[in-house]
């Protein structure tokens, strides 16, 4: 059993930048545990009516919204904020987009594409149902992170030295993530839920899903943290070792390369043993499938791994 939380951070407490002279919604003392409504990364323009003509009205400036901030007392820069990932609350709807121009693959799949998903929000073990499998579900904030020391407002969208957007799946209930402190009173935010990612969300979407977190917010004075670090409370892939796995790899002297040639080689893979179309399976590797180094110190050659569960088909 997760903390009652102390407090919610509604839905309409959000903003698009990190950026520290955001007035915080709430203050807290360490050890507080909140709840946040989170919305999804689209800012809830994506619906379960939409249609794939609706990637092309995206308003880009309400991509990625977090909820907050929140300003813990006794927070200071060389600190570190402990977050305590207590659960989730899905809402049961998500949606997977190829988005022109994003993507690992964007120079291949030019045009957009939507799959929308519906899921048992109450039975987190079962599967969001997609193109030709299921996938099982884990839920996690992509979003996660605080304030910037240097002024302005700076974008969502890249990962940063205090967190953001990080986009790792193993940030689930039950994890501890430790953020660097840059500023006065930390000023921590959270959003962009996910159902389901594989590790590098290749296509730039998951299952993108709004839902509700449960953190608690803890201080680690003088932590001196140069990087965010986590620990995870046990297995992280036991979700998906059931059947094993179709794996695909690329190998050379560019590690981006690699990437690029062992998902391009699992797409191939899936189209022919599924009968899937090619958007259709690099969307569903977005969501399953993991990107891995597996060697990198036999120079000038390195090998990149693809991982596609079987699970999802069987």
């Amino acid at each position: 059993m997760c903390n009652a939380p102390d407090y919610t951070i509604h839905r309409h407490h959000h903003h698009f930048g990190w950026d520290n002279s955001i007035v915080p919604v709430q203050t807290v003392a360490p050890g507080t545990t909140l709840e946040f409504e989170c919305i999804d990364s689209s800012g809830g323009q994506i619906t379960p009516e939409s249609t794939t003509a609706d990637i092309a009205k995206l308003d880009f400036a309400k991509i990625n919204p977090v909820s907050g901030p929140i300003f813990i007392d006794g927070a200071e820069p060389g600190d570190a904020v402990k977050v305590k990932i207590e659960g989730f609350g899905p809402s049961g709807f998500g949606w997977t987009a190829n988005i022109p121009g994003f993507g690992l693959l964007a120079d291949q799949f030019e045009e957009p594409s939507l799959q929308l998903w519906h899921y048992d929000k109450d039975k987190l073990g079962t599967s969001a149902y997609g193109p030709g499998g299921r996938v099982p579900l884990k839920p996690f904030a992509g979003t996660i992170g605080l304030a910037p020391a240097a002024p302005g407002e700076h974008s969502v969208v890249p990962p940063r030295r205090m967190g953001g957007n990080l986009d790792i799946r193993d940030l689930a209930a039950g994890t501890e993530l430790y953020l660097p402190v840059e500023v006065a009173g930390a000023l921590f935010s959270m959003g962009d839920t996910h159902a389901a990612q594989g590790d590098g969300e290749v296509c730039g979407t998951a299952i993108e899903s709004r839902m509700n977190a449960i953190v608690t917010l803890d201080l680690v004075k003088g932590a001196n943290l140069n990087m965010p670090r986590f620990t995870t409370p046990g297995p992280v892939t036991n979700h998906l070792d059931q059947k094993g796995y179709e794996v695909t790899t690329g190998i050379g002297d560019s590690l981006m390369q690699g990437a690029r040639d062992a998902l391009s080689g699992m797409i191939d893979l899936l189209c022919a043993q599924h009968n899937m179309n090619a958007v259709d399976a690099y969307m569903l590797c977005s969501v399953c499938g993991d990107l891995r180094i597996s060697e990198i110190v036999d120079q000038p050659n390195w090998v990149v791994s693809f991982y596609f569960p079987r699970v999802v088909f069987e």
